[in-house]
């Protein structure tokens, strides 16, 4: 098994025989296994044994324990205590609330506060369009869920939500300095959660939706945008869908084709699969076939959904049917949002020459990068362990940073194409690679160039 970088990263504290020879007896065992030394400190050296700490990286939680049980049989060592970095971080959240003025004196709580702050309430009843100079609102995102399709664990709850959207929150405000709130909803009705982010609305610039599960969330946002006077952008769809249109860009120029030349086999007719579709025949493909786990989606079909009819019928102009694997014959663009496994490396050869393959289910994709580098010419995943991931971080803090900028009070397909553009440009043609198709999340320019490309449409 190949280790992760982080997220499945434990530390060790051991108490072992006073010998050093059997430190490294313990580093030899864990990479045996299949584990990534990352540290090793000697925290206590006595006479009659040594304590120390020993941190690994493994590919799953089951590799970890695994790790644990084969360095406990080393001889001379017993494993004290077992630390799971990643819940280490998270103890007590990761996100905090700070005053942004000092509160030191009488004099500063009689402006911040009572009686001054009335003076500063009345100024915004007076002209209400101040709210967004006089207040957080003008920077203020909520991060909104119901918990009913978190990452690809599925509907797990608002509260087992929590985490993801105190992440978001934190990627808001390191990305794009942005003060993005957790508001996990304990409920999954529509009119429920619509009426409940309408009547918080006030206190916020924007509304991110997160990970709110298929076809509730299109109704959801479809109904928010109406009533609400700020912008409301579901990252699922939305940013995905950006995110994949500035891959895709610049993998077709790796490959020396155009986007409304090639044939694209889409896996995945959720939230995300549709807003990619969408997003890609503005930006002008004309030839996507859709796939479900019953197959190509038809007009043709008089048994789809509603959501799903109108899918159909805005793609698939040869109204193409059967499996991903009839309609992947011949195709020069996959892009799975769906389910890991689903696609088999031997299918890879029956695509167009120079195929792209964008696995990008989370957290395992569609087929292992790996071996779906051995047949495509440009492959790109969710990934952080693999090159080209396709990450949300490239664009929804530059989005919103752009909306609040701007005083935007709705996202439009156009914000979404150029935002596309902006993160496909930031990628330099000598840099070009088909190992190097979209920017690190940490590229300095990114969230300027997205955010005013928004600001700019």
């Amino acid at each position: 098994m190949a280790a992760t970088a982080s997220s499945y990263s434990i530390t060790m504290r051991l108490y072992t025989a006073p010998d050093h020879s059997v430190v490294g007896a313990v580093a030899t065992t864990i990479a045996r296994n299949g584990g990534v030394v990352t540290a090793i400190d000697v925290t206590e050296s006595r006479h009659d044994r040594l304590v120390v700490d020993v941190t690994c990286s493994a590919a799953d939680a089951t590799h970890s324990q695994e790790l644990v049980a084969c360095v406990s049989e080393v001889e001379g060592v017993t494993v004290h205590k077992v630390s799971d970095r990643t819940f280490l971080l998270h103890l007590g959240g990761k996100i905090s609330v700070e005053s942004k003025v000092p509160l030191r004196t009488r004099d500063d709580l009689s402006m911040a506060y009572t009686p001054g702050v009335g003076r500063v309430s009345m100024a915004i009843h007076d002209n209400p369009e101040d709210v967004r100079k006089l207040t957080i609102k003008g920077n203020s995102v909520a991060v909104v869920t119901d918990g009913s399709a978190v990452l690809g664990l599925g509907n797990i709850g608002p509260g087992a939500a929590m985490p993801v959207m105190e992440g978001k929150a934190a990627l808001f405000k390191r990305f794009a300095d942005i003060d993005a709130w957790p508001i996990c909803l304990a409920s999954q009705d529509t009119d429920e959660i619509v009426k409940a982010v309408e009547m918080i609305a006030p206190g916020f610039g924007g509304i991110n939706l997160e990970d709110i599960a298929a076809p509730r969330c299109f109704e959801i946002e479809a109904r928010l945008r109406e009533s609400l006077d700020i912008p409301v952008f579901h990252d699922d769809q939305h940013g995905t869908a950006i995110v994949v249109l500035a891959a895709l860009t610049n993998a077709l120029r790796c490959v020396d084709k155009q986007l409304a030349d090639v044939r694209i086999v889409v896996s995945g007719a959720g939230a995300a699969g549709t807003a990619i579709v969408t997003l890609l025949l503005a930006a002008g493909a004309k030839d996507v076939v859709v796939v479900d786990r019953f197959g190509a989606l038809s007009a043709d079909d008089e048994s789809l959904s509603p959501a799903h009819r109108d899918l159909a019928t805005a793609t698939n102009p040869r109204r193409a049917t059967g499996s991903l694997q009839d309609v992947l014959a011949g195709a020069d663009v996959f892009v799975g949002v769906s389910a890991p496994g689903i696609l088999k490396p031997e299918w890879l050869p029956t695509m167009a020459e120079k195929p792209v393959v964008f696995a990008l289910a989370n957290p395992d994709p569609e087929i292992d990068p790996a071996e779906a580098d051995k047949y495509a010419a440009v492959v790109a995943s969710g990934r952080s362990d693999y090159p080209n991931q396709i990450n949300n971080v490239l664009a929804f803090p530059g989005v919103f940073r752009g909306l609040l900028d701007a005083g935007a009070s709705e996202v439009t397909v156009d914000m979404l194409l150029r935002a596309a553009q902006a993160i496909a440009d930031t990628v330099k043609p000598e840099e070009l690679h088909p190992a190097f198709i979209i920017p690190s999340v940490f590229h300095p320019d990114v969230t300027k160039r997205v955010a005013a490309a928004i600001s700019g449409a």
